[in-house]
């Protein structure tokens, strides 16, 4: 298995690195959970009560850009460094990420692609996650050691991976690239509300909805290649065209990132604001609710 490339490992492989010692300094494991209000979990209290044994929490709030408005925006190269240096990651680590949700994969494809952009391809996700872990029966535990701090060197070598709201107003006329919005449907077609206050539903002229729980089965893997053309395909979203992934806060958005990676296509981009942002911001015009 080519560990730098592997987009998607199993539960069963890291259950045998775990079985053979080697989570440590070379094998990183990262338990990235976080919720909406609305779902009534608290990320961080769960890991405190189980976790996969040596694994070591990531929270999007902290590792974020805390100056800004919205949530979890993306943070400064040093920013990002002291944070996961802090957590025994460095240059040579290969981390491995899984979220507890009941998707099989919920916020663990953001930190997934916050490696990548950071220039830290050696990243994986637990396929299926901790639902699929627990069910199989693998070990967890409530014990937590900090790793001991290495030094963590990024290197933004794309950053036009991350997309502005100057940018998507732009595309609007442009359609330089694909926005693919992940948001539930109902709330991209503006039926339902959205969870945080103040924003109402709809979406971004002329972008696609591509639901983030359709990108998982109903086993919480996520979807093979094969199938995840066929679903790009359904949404009519080519694939040979430009991606830019945008949600509610900029999360789940980077299932499209995963989903790109894996069927062999360039990597998509990120609306970091997403919805949250782009309500906020924009004019009246250029909230749609017609699809």
């Amino acid at each position: 298995m080519g560990l730098q490339t592997q987009a998607l490992v199993s539960t069963k492989w890291l259950a045998s690195m775990l079985h053979r010692n080697v989570v440590g300094p070379r094998l990183r494991v990262l338990d990235s959970s976080w919720y909406l209000p609305m779902m009534k979990r608290d990320g961080k209290k769960e890991f405190a009560k189980s976790h996969i044994p040596g694994a070591s929490f990531f929270d999007i709030d902290v590792c974020a850009d805390t100056t800004s408005k919205f949530d979890h925006m993306l943070p400064s190269e040093k920013v990002f460094a002291d944070y996961v240096g802090n957590l025994g990651i460095g240059n040579d680590s290969h981390v491995v990420v899984y979220d507890a949700s009941d998707f099989g994969a919920f916020t663990c494809t953001r930190v997934w692609w916050m490696f990548r952009y950071f220039g830290h391809p050696q990243v994986s996700v637990l396929n299926g996650g901790f639902r699929n872990w627990v069910k199989e029966g693998h070990p967890v535990t409530s014990a937590y050691t900090k790793p001991e701090a290495v030094r963590f060197t990024p290197t933004v070598k794309n950053p036009s991976w991350v997309k502005s709201f100057d940018d998507v107003t732009n595309n609007i006329a442009t359609r330089e690239f694909q926005v693919v919005d992940v948001r539930p449907y109902e709330r991209f077609c503006g039926r339902e509300p959205e969870p945080r206050e103040g924003v109402q539903p709809g979406h971004i002229p002329g972008s696609k909805s591509m639901p983030f729980d359709e990108f998982v089965d109903a086993d919480g893997m996520i979807l093979s290649p094969e199938q995840l053309r066929k679903f790009f395909a359904r949404s009519k979203v080519d694939l040979n065209k430009p991606l830019c992934g945008a949600c509610g806060s900029g999360v789940t958005g980077c299932h499209v990132a995963m989903a790109a990676h894996l069927c062999g296509s360039p990597p998509a981009y990120l609306y970091d604001g997403s919805w949250y942002e782009w309500f906020t911001k924009a004019p009246p015009e250029h909230v749609a609710t017609q699809v």
